[in-house]
This record gives structure tokens, C-alpha cells and sequence, in this order.
């Protein structure tokens, strides 16, 4: 079975949804599945907010009080800790995913996605890590296991796998993704959103008929 996954590691809800996922895959040791990651962004538009943490970010994008952006974010680092996940979105830095979704897809194609993935999710939503920092995607690119020099040159060369990403994106287009995460199992079934490892489980199981 093949499991596409369309994401964008500025999304609270597809580190959560990974999680969710890889919890339900344990109850398949024994068969052949393959994960792909594809690229989504949630606003291409995002540009570095300099000294301007997520809860102000949202309120203002969301027109509502910072107290209430605070509100709303606690519900999430609730529910990303019933899956043993530990956010800090006072820590968080706004960055634009687009250079990191590049890595990516150049991680892919060293077997690294999803190493890859994990390392981006948690350097944002855990260790607020500045992902627009051209240093900090080299070091983390590093210790996913890619080249230095690589993730340099990707970092450095604004169209390297840039085709990639948009093609993700567009190919979410045609086939109606609303948001992210969104699974796709041997383009047979989907799943939108971080469901409940039951729901995984359940479609996993049908996939594998």
C-alpha cells in the first residue's frame, strides 16, 4: 500500500495527524507500506514576522483579540499532547515553508522524507527554531541525514524543486483538497484531517483487501 500525505510543516494539525497515522501503522507490522509526503501550503503569501509571535499573528489575521488567539491555540497544544506531542507556540517563529518544503523533496529523493518531516515539525511547533534562517535548514537538513553541501544549494538556489512543490500543490488542486493533512490510500480512499487512529485503522484495512 502507498499513503501519500499532503502537508505543510506551519500546520499544528499534520505533525498531530502523523502521529495519529504512525500509531495506526503499528498495527500492520507485517505489511508493505510506503509513505509519501507531498507539499501544501497553507498562505504561500507568509513573510517572516520579526518579533511578532503566533498568537498576535492570528489575531490579527483573524481579527480577534491576542487572548483569544491564546484561547484558541491551547485547545491545539492539548490535543497535540493526548498524542504525546509538546508544542510551544509562544516559541514559534512565522516562516514561510516554501524553501523547507524544497528540502523536503530533496530529501525524498534520499529516502528521507519522512525523517525529514519529523525534524521540520518539531524545530517549529517544539523547539521554535527560525525556519527562515538559512543556517538552521542546513543543520537540520544535516541531521536528517542529507549532504550539507546539498541542502546549501538548495537553501541558496530559489528554483531547485520548486517545480516539485507546485506540482504537489497543483495535484491537490485536481483532486480537491480542501486543507491539510490529507491521506491518500492507493488513490483508492482518503482521509482529511487528523482523525482518530481508529479512523486509520479502519481505511487502512480496506486498502489492504
Amino acid at each position: 500500500m502507498k499513503i501519500e500525505i499532503w502537508s505543510d510543516i506551519m500546520c499544528p494539525f499534520c505533525y498531530i495527524g502523523k502521529r495519529q497515522l504512525e500509531t495506526a501503522l503499528e498495527q500492520f507490522p507485517n505489511d508493505e507500506i510506503e509513505i509519501e509526503w507531498k507539499s501544501f501550503q497553507l498562505d504561500p503569501t507568509i513573510e517572516p514576522q520579526s518579533g511578532k509571535d503566533v498568537y498576535t499573528f492570528l489575531a490579527e489575521r483573524k481579527g480577534i483579540s491576542v487572548e483569544q488567539s491564546i484561547e484558541m491555540h491551547k485547545g491545539v497544544v492539548e490535543r497535540a499532547k493526548s498524542v504525546g506531542l509538546d508544542y510551544h507556540f509562544d516559541k514559534a517563529i512565522i516562516s514561510n515553508s516554501l524553501t523547507a518544503h524544497r528540502i523536503i523533496h530533496l530529501a525524498k529523493k534520499n529516502n528521507l522524507g519522512d525523517e525529514m518531516e519529523e525534524i521540520f515539525f518539531k524545530a517549529y511547533f517544539t523547539e521554535g527554531r527560525d525556519l527562515n534562517d538559512a543556517q538552521t535548514l542546513i543543520e537540520l537538513g544535516t541531521k536528517a541525514g542529507l549532504n550539507s553541501d546539498e541542502v546549501k544549494e538548495v537553501v541558496e538556489n530559489e528554483n531547485l524543486y520548486l517545480n516539485d512543490v507546485h506540482s504537489d500543490i497543483h495535484e491537490a488542486n485536481q483532486i480537491g483538497v480542501q486543507g491539510v493533512p490529507f491521506f491518500v490510500f492507493d488513490r483508492k480512499y482518503a482521509v482529511s484531517g487528523a482523525q482518530p487512529v481508529e479512523a486509520f485503522v479502519q481505511t487502512i484495512k480496506e486498502g489492504l483487501k
